[in-house]
């Protein structure tokens, strides 16, 4: 089985997990408040950066106009180099994208492996998912991309970004009521959309 069959076989199972849509900040919070939020909002991106090695696993959606696919995803960063595992759950058939600033490989597809410069046109070339892997390392912690575009940021109440906006994506995230790191985030640009919904992190911050 291709890719691209796993692609549009396991749309309909999991898409439905990940169907909630965060929920966005409400009434806008006075400047004291805002001021508060605003330094607890510094210091957990501080944290985080200060991190460079952790995981997650978890469910992910994936659709590009009529294209989707689904099933689950562990990730695995160190420093600026990542291992993606994606796993079918009917098929039991199963990807790995590793990779860095040397480029990306891509293991598990019908034909052999594949690689190249950059991990989000390897990807889209062999699925047709257009997933801004190197951006996502940040983005799935609620940090702006280092290295991309200026972004726009949306804090909720305690600081913490109900949305941002960069590189032409934007990305609305759900958060437990307390802790450094989201549970839900959906990322869109254009038809494209990537939906995760996070298990369990590890080796990142307490939640």
């Amino acid at each position: 089985m291709t890719l691209r069959v796993f692609v549009l076989a396991a749309a309909v199972l999991a898409l439905a997990a990940c169907t909630t849509t965060p929920r966005r900040g409400g009434q806008v919070p006075p400047q004291g408040v805002l001021a508060d939020a605003g330094a607890r909002e510094a210091a957990r991106a501080t944290r985080l950066r200060a991190i460079s090695d952790w995981s997650f696993t978890g469910r992910i959606a994936v659709s590009n106009g009529r294209n989707g696919g689904s099933g689950r995803i562990e990730w695995r960063q160190q420093g600026d180099r990542y291992e993606v595992a994606l796993s079918a759950p009917i098929t039991r058939q199963s990807w790995r994208l590793t990779g860095g600033p040397d480029g990306a490989r891509l293991e598990g597809l019908e034909g052999g492996t594949r690689q190249g410069p950059d991990a989000a046109g390897l990807l889209f070339q062999a699925t047709g998912w257009n997933i801004p892997v190197t951006a996502l390392a940040d983005w799935l912690r609620g940090l702006q991309a280092q290295g991309a575009a200026e972004p726009k940021i949306e804090p909720g109440w305690d600081g913490r970004p109900v949305k941002i906006e960069q590189a032409g994506w934007g990305i609305d995230y759900e958060w437990p009521k307390q802790g450094d790191l989201p549970k839900r985030l959906d990322a869109r640009r254009d038809r494209a959309r990537v939906k995760l919904v996070v298990d369990t992190w590890n080796g990142a911050t307490e939640q």
